[in-house]
């Protein structure tokens, strides 16, 4: 009977994974919260918002929120703004971010120490610290209240991390591959694409969705260096429903959830490409 009871009692080390489990799992609930909680309110009208008893489901449904949200001034225009920001300044940064990692990951010269010590002193650097800075010296070229403005300190902004990031998986590449394919007869270029590009591809990838998500919801600088409201951001357009009379709480809410929907496309669309990309190089390696 002994024996019997310990067959059907957990193991110590089931307890353990059951305990982890349900740890996750509780992380999880308060990490993912914030996020249910304005996807909720957004579909509450406004008497649901307010009540004193928090309503954890939306009973009463509806879309005007998200219709109000729609129909407020320059929000094709904002989201417009924010899409060619995003994109140009994901695709210069990652390719500039690329090169200069494979140029500190593998050529020697001079001053490559002080070069990985410069870009890990600057993201200790705060943003607000650098927001008058950037202001007037893109004052000085006539690129405030410009979108080329915004993007170049996006680049400023996203470049130190990426080349950081993606120096670390460059290095984690055994160089002897890319001499092997040199060997074979391929050129350095040729050995670089069909080598190094694959293996590196899951790092792109991450840094990518570290660009992506960092350019997309910034708020500070777009704020600052964009006066004109036809050509500010989607994050500087939600600060609208704040006024002197209260906050729009269910618009507010509807604007931030269709302002979250690109990211989340994005991560899952990127996610996938992740695996493939990890599948891809260990086939190869």
């Amino acid at each position: 009977m002994g024996t019997t009871g310990r067959r059907r009692g957990l193991t110590r080390r089931q307890r353990t994974r059951l305990l982890a489990n349900l740890t996750g799992l509780l992380v999880f609930a308060l990490l993912m919260f914030p996020a249910y909680w304005m996807v909720a309110t957004a579909f509450k009208p406004g008497r649901d918002i307010l009540r004193l008893t928090p309503q954890w489901f939306p009973v009463n449904a509806t879309l005007a929120n998200f219709i109000d949200a729609v129909g407020r001034p320059f929000f094709l225009e904002d989201a417009r703004n924010s899409v060619v920001i995003t994109l140009s300044a994901l695709t210069i940064s990652i390719v500039v971010a690329f090169l200069a990692a494979v140029a500190v990951a593998r050529f020697g010269f001079r001053g490559r120490a002080a070069f990985v010590v410069i870009i890990i002193a600057v993201q200790m650097i705060p943003l607000t610290a650098l927001i008058i800075p950037l202001y007037l010296l893109l004052d000085k070229v006539g690129q405030t209240d410009t979108l080329t403005g915004v993007i170049l300190t996006y680049l400023i902004l996203v470049l130190p991390f990426m080349v950081w990031t993606l120096r670390g998986f460059i290095i984690n590449v055994p160089v002897e591959l890319e001499e092997a394919a040199q060997i074979d007869g391929c050129t350095r270029f040729g050995a670089f694409m069909r080598v190094l590009f694959p293996l590196v591809a899951p790092g792109l990838v991450a840094t990518s969705m570290f660009g992506f998500i960092q350019a997309w919801s910034e708020y500070i600088m777009a704020y600052v260096l964009l006066n004109s409201q036809e050509k500010q951001t989607l994050s500087v357009w939600l600060a609208s429903f704040t006024t002197q009379r209260g906050t729009d709480w269910g618009p507010l809410m509807a604007g931030a959830t269709l302002t979250a929907i690109p990211v989340v496309v994005f991560f899952l669309i990127v996610q996938r490409n992740v695996v493939t990309g990890l599948t891809a190089g260990a086939v190869k390696g």
